[in-house]
């Protein structure tokens, strides 16, 4: 199935439920299935006026909103891809993606954009036609602006301005409404029977979305998935978590996490499309403390979360326990032992839920749902890095089952999910139907690098054909990289990256990850964990304190958080900030956090896997799922 098969069968069945919705002062401003169509269509239209070629490129730069989704799906209709682009991103790295994608036309979500844009010189962007800001307020500049042909004001979705790339004099700069203009504007001379034979033409085989990779090591590579990876796994994801469409009541989804990136877009967009989902937009500050407001709002049926937004849950969980009477927390404590005891059970089968649990829902559980926004919650998702045991079975405690994800861009995202009938604590769960894992070329322990197989896995690289063929062999299985084990029962636990693994200077192999997983259970003031000792003669550890941080910029503060601050002082330690232990070598805190490594090295599955030396940072570093390559890079220190 296509993109546009897949979005017509959608509105013909959903016609009139809202699909989008977006915050405007303190009302919501709603899209249904038909006007997005209408709207997508709308903007095929104007970009194929613009200049957009068959299969190449819409760029896209700007925070989750209605108009990503509608230059994204009006970019396939229109016969090319769209790729999103991070807004973090530098000129420079904005200008390899626009050349490497073929973009023609670029969408900005405001003038900070578009300034960034306007950096890079027109001779380093040739592909682009013309640049589209979609929001107020619009830029001024020195450069006396030339009207081109395509566009004039007038009413419509999108407030913007039409411009030549850097550009201003290549092609002329428009003050108008964009690519949402009225049909008598921007992209009326293009008949609507000219769009339709594109969108009949087009294969599901055929590439639509570019999704780029990190750039770990080197430049960023550009996923290629086709029109079948992204309608089949939109229904498979759907399928798993048990996403539907009951007359009068849809699933609900806030949309906070880049979509630029593919965990999001698949969710948020495609599974939200497929089952006639409603997605919210989340406020630009959400990770910076607003998200929660939303969820309260919105209250979502289905939350997807990085390992740090559940942490941050957990510590506001805590935080609010610590300020209730003893009673309410030993009602606390209670109920989370029992939550802890009958949902153990369940991942086993066993469904006798004893009547003190009924108790426990009324008087913690749904509390403290109902306080993160999530009393509507059927699905809870976990994805980009794993989740640690901790805060695992933390949530698991209060009837909160965190379902982790597994995948990678490279196949169109989720490969294996644990849901509620596929659950295990620290499990990835189980491979999508119709999917295959292999674990190659496994060890005495059954750890091999985890292979996958399906209609998921991507089309290639673009424009890298050796790097294709070494993620995809013959038999068309791709090699993900990643070191993983099957139990009995066929759930997959990922263990770490082959790149990960340490190797000493006694040649023995060393996966760090569950080293640091077990550090940061051990010793609950360590917010980061990270081995370090590739090529020597011992292993040690870099370890930073659990702190505050600054809710406009998300920096991490010298101030501990309230978790670190209890620990101290239930030490005896006066220590209030990270510098009060580093810059004194607090002797309480130093001691305590010595005792849990050496629980950590009673564990060790061998002499070289002992930790030896260990410091703590004043600053904290980027976790896994936020910088691979730097992670990647520390662990070389000898």
């Amino acid at each position: 199935m296509t993109i546009p098969e897949l979005l017509q069968e959608s509105v013909e069945r959903f016609s009139a439920y809202p699909i989008l919705a977006s915050k405007n002062g303190k009302k919501w401003d709603i899209l249904t299935f038909s006007q997005l169509y209408e709207a997508c269509r709308k903007a095929a239209r104007s970009l194929i006026k613009l200049g957009l070629q068959r299969f190449h490129s819409v760029g896209i730069l700007g925070i989750n909103s209605p108009e990503w989704i509608i230059a994204a799906l009006g970019s396939i209709l229109a016969g090319g891809f769209y790729v999103g682009i991070y807004v973090t991103n530098s000129a420079e790295a904005c200008q390899y993606v626009i050349n490497h994608a073929n973009v023609n036309v670029l969408v900005v979500e405001n003038s900070q954009q578009l300034q960034k844009i306007l950096l890079i010189p027109p001779d380093k962007m040739e592909s682009v036609k013309a640049i589209v800001q979609y929001k107020l307020p619009l830029m001024e500049t020195d450069r006396k602006p030339v009207l081109c042909e395509c566009g004039v004001g007038g009413a419509g979705l999108w407030e913007g301005q039409v411009c030549g790339a850097g550009l201003l004099e290549r092609v002329g700069h428009v003050r108008g409404r964009g690519l949402l203009a009225e049909p008598a504007e921007l992209g009326n001379s293009i008949p609507n029977v000219q769009l339709d034979r594109i969108i009949l033409s087009q294969k599901a085989t055929s590439g639509a979305v570019i999704i780029y990779t990190s750039g770990t090591t080197g430049n960023p590579k550009g996923v290629m998935l086709s029109h079948d990876n992204i309608t089949w796994t939109a229904g498979a994801m759907a399928r798993v978590v048990e996403a539907s469409h009951v007359m009068g009541k849809q699933e609900t989804i806030v949309s906070y996490l880049p979509l630029s990136h593919i965990s999001a877009q698949i969710l948020d967009m495609w599974t939200a499309i497929k089952v006639g989902g409603l997605t919210f937009f989340a406020q630009p500050d959400a990770l910076r403390g607003t998200l929660i407001f939303t969820l309260q709002e919105v209250k979502p049926t289905i939350f997807l979360g990085v390992p740090r937004v559940w942490e941050k849950m957990q510590d506001t969980i805590k935080e609010n326990v610590s300020r209730s009477s003893s009673l309410r927390k030993k009602a606390f404590a209670w109920a989370k032992l029992l939550g802890l005891k009958v949902n153990t059970k369940r991942m086993l089968g066993k469904q006798d839920i004893p009547m003190n649990y009924r108790m426990a829902k009324a008087l913690v559980f749904t509390k403290v749902r109902t306080s993160l926004g999530l009393e509507h919650c059927h699905t809870f998702l976990s994805g980009a890095a794993p989740l640690s045991q901790e805060v695992l079975e933390f949530f698991l405690s209060l009837d909160i089952p965190i379902g982790e994800i597994y995948g990678m861009s490279e196949c169109s995202g989720p490969h294996s999910i644990s849901s509620k009938t596929n659950y295990r604590v620290l499990s990835c769960g189980k491979v999508l139907d119709g999917c295959k894992s292999m674990l190659y070329q496994q060890n005495k322990d059954g750890i091999g690098e985890v292979c996958i197989w399906g209609r998921h896995v991507f089309m290639g690289y673009l424009d890298r054909e050796e790097d294709t063929l070494d993620a995809l062999d013959d038999n068309g299985w791709l090699h993900s990289g990643d070191m993983g084990r099957l139990d009995s029962h066929d759930f997959l636990y990922i263990t770490g990256r082959i790149k990960e693994i340490l190797i000493t200077a006694g040649g023995e192999n060393v996966p760090p990850i569950p080293i640091e997983t077990l550090v940061k259970e051990k010793i609950p003031i360590i917010s980061n964990a990270m081995l370090v000792g590739d090529k020597a003669n011992f292993l040690g550890m870099l370890l930073t304190i659990k702190c505050e941080t600054d809710k406009m910029s998300g920096e991490p503060l010298d101030t501990l958080n309230m978790e670190a601050l209890s620990f101290c002082q239930s030490l005896g330690s006066p220590a209030a900030t990270v510098s009060d232990i580093v810059k004194l070598r607090d002797p309480l805190v130093y001691t305590a956090i010595q005792c849990g490594i050496d629980l950590v090295n009673h564990e060790a599955a061998s002499d070289a896997q002992r930790i030896r030396k260990w410091t703590i940072l004043e600053k904290t570093f980027p976790s896994r799922a936020e910088s691979w390559g730097r992670h990647q890079n520390l662990r070389d220190v000898s």
